[in-house]
């Protein structure tokens, strides 16, 4: 375990070192498990709207990126620690995250979070509601009365709903649509909760020139249009 430590630090220390000395490579840091914003692909690539996106914006931030995944839960300590240069997860922009990482601007516009069920009649009040562990939707479930169960991966909260475990799952739309399309036997309730403040970047706070690199990158994405033709593409939020 010491040794572990010991390699975490050192690997963290190096990156920070390689990148303050100009090193373009940038570290991609997703979690691959939550389309259609991020998933890993049938060859075992990040695939998603955030891959597109963030290929386009290294391309017009003259920055060579490279793919890391990681767990959700562990995804803010291990930006911190170096283990990567950026998160683009499909991450609400939060003044909690805020004061330990910062953000760029939003690349999406706040979407709605649905209600999965698997019926109409659910006590959103008084029920037993799932949401991902560490999420704008768990803090909202937490804070309404509902009974929160929380879980690791978004397909836990879904499989939780199927099995009985819970009532229904709160989480993104975009997230969530596909799969009521797909399942006869779980129906989108048509409550929304409108939370979060649309999804950005998270970058270290010290790394002011790569946030301002990737600021100005999706500031050329909005004015030219690509952007919304992401967006559109993967049927996610509207249009700036």
């Amino acid at each position: 375990m010491k040794n572990l430590i010991l390699t975490t630090a050192a690997l963290a220390i190096t990156a920070g070192m390689a990148f303050a000395d100009g090193h373009s490579v940038v570290r991609m840091g997703t979690e691959g498990a939550y389309p259609p914003y991020n998933f890993i692909n049938d060859a075992g690539d990040v695939d998603g709207f955030e891959r597109e996106l963030g290929d386009e914006l290294c391309l017009r931030a003259e920055l060579t990126c490279e793919w890391v995944t990681n767990e959700w839960d562990s995804i803010i300590p291990n930006l911190v620690s170096g283990n990567y240069d950026t998160i683009i997860a499909g991450m609400s922009i939060t003044d909690e995250r805020d004061e330990v990482i910062d953000f760029t601007q939003g690349y999406t516009l706040p979407d709605p979070s649905s209600y999965l069920a698997a019926s109409a009649d659910v006590d959103l009040k008084g029920g037993v509601i799932a949401a991902q562990t560490g999420t704008i939707q768990a803090s909202f479930i937490a804070a309404s009365g509902a009974t929160l169960v929380e879980f690791s991966t978004p397909e836990e909260t879904v499989a939780a709903v199927k099995n009985g475990e819970a009532d229904a799952v709160l989480a993104d739309d975009a997230y969530l649509r596909p799969i009521a399309d797909e399942d006869a036997d779980l129906q989108l309730l048509a409550q929304q909760e409108m939370i979060g403040g649309g999804v950005g970047m998270g970058v270290r706070e010290s790394d002011g020139e790569l946030k301002a690199k990737f600021d100005a990158a999706i500031t050329s994405m909005k004015s030219d249009g690509t952007l919304n033709a992401l967006l559109a593409k993967w049927e996610i939020g509207g249009s700036f």
